[in-house]
């Protein structure tokens, strides 16, 4: 089964998908279980449960652990590749090898570059990268589901020409999809997909709804580190519970062990 056409075949069809974002293999099971068409890393929540910040996961360890992902369940599974291997054009095709090799079916580089003094990369470096990870894509044996990030709204810089300049630019390079994170309203939401011809990606804050974005021209909706800050959220609650009151009312709202033991002993889990 080609991944990349199934993965592809998601952004052709009508309305908008879900897809949410596990950190390890168990997550990755549970939710392929639930019923979901395809999966996607995140850089943050996979960090998080390694006890180190967003962006503090080696490029090889995120490798592997994408690798991981896409051995633990048979759909598709894009992945949060943050900037990628490096910063050169020559970096971002290297970036798009590496993830095929993992198995993936598709996978994200954005235009952060890590540097506090200059966190975005300058606009005709940007589309030189996202052009070489195209150029790259396109030579793969299977199909290959390319995304460019615009990271703007995300590092303090909420510039929304720039955006969609970026990402008209993407486009043309030949980006599969295109993401802006950190959108926070409807009507920004609509002015992007609006601006573009290609998927637009949009990731969930809340107040935003499936219908909601998919009247606005956003085709995939993704959830980011958002269910991993959830889990710690309620772990946090939980030893709060524990450590003030002295009761366990937390684990009546626990999965159930069984059902959990059922899931994961499956074959086909």
């Amino acid at each position: 089964m080609d991944k990349g056409a199934v993965f592809r075949k998601l952004h052709e069809a009508p309305g908008a998908f879900v897809i949410p974002n596990p950190w390890d293999i168990g997550t990755a099971k549970l939710l392929a279980a639930s019923g979901f068409k395809a999966l996607a890393t995140t850089s943050a929540g996979f960090a998080f449960s390694r006890g180190l910040p967003d962006g503090g996961v080696p490029f090889d360890v995120m490798i592997a652990h994408c690798k991981e992902l896409t051995g633990a369940t048979d759909l598709p599974v894009s992945a949060d590749l943050e900037k990628g291997k490096g910063d050169s054009p020559e970096s971002a095709a290297e970036t798009i090898f590496a993830a095929e090799a993992a198995g993936l079916a598709g996978c994200s580089i954005e235009d952060f570059s890590g540097d506090p003094a200059k966190p975005v990369y300058e606009f005709s470096h940007a589309v030189e990268r996202v052009t070489a990870a195209v150029e790259a894509a396109r030579a793969l044996r299977h199909d290959f589901v390319f995304t460019a990030r615009a990271e703007n709204f995300l590092r303090d810089n909420p510039d929304l020409d720039d955006t969609i300049a970026r990402l008209q630019a993407f486009e043309r390079a030949g980006a599969d999809v295109l993401y802006a994170p950190g959108l926070t309203d409807i009507e920004t939401v609509r002015k992007i997909c609006s601006a573009v011809s290609k998927p637009v990606n949009v990731l969930v804050v809340p107040g935003f709804t499936v219908d909601g974005l998919a009247q606005a021209g956003a085709k995939r909706i993704s959830l980011g580190s958002k269910l991993t800050t959830y889990a710690f959220g309620m772990l946090q609650k939980a030893s709060r519970e524990m450590l003030d009151k002295g009761t366990f009312e937390f684990s009546r709202d626990g999965m159930a062990f069984g059902a959990l033991q059922t899931m994961f002993s499956t074959a086909d889990a």
